[in-house]
């Protein structure tokens, strides 16, 4: 399930930096720069879930595997 949802979050960020560049392209300047920081604080919770640590385990990995993220 977690997979569906980080899934649903790439795409998405795909989807603002698209409307980004269409809203600038009008000039809608302010909402189109809040689009691109929205998609990089989504890209970066992706990559705080999938990225592995020092250890080689990535959070989401260690969520499925039944363990806790002492």
């Amino acid at each position: 399930m977690l997979e569906a949802i980080l899934a649903v979050m790439v795409l998405a960020c795909g989807l603002l930096i698209g409307g980004a560049v269409a809203l600038w392209r009008r000039g809608v300047r302010k909402q189109a720069v809040l689009m691109v920081v929205l998609a990089g604080v989504a890209a970066l919770n992706v990559a705080i879930w999938t990225v592995p640590d020092d250890s080689g385990d990535a959070p989401l990995e260690r969520i499925e595997g039944g363990e806790g993220l002492d």
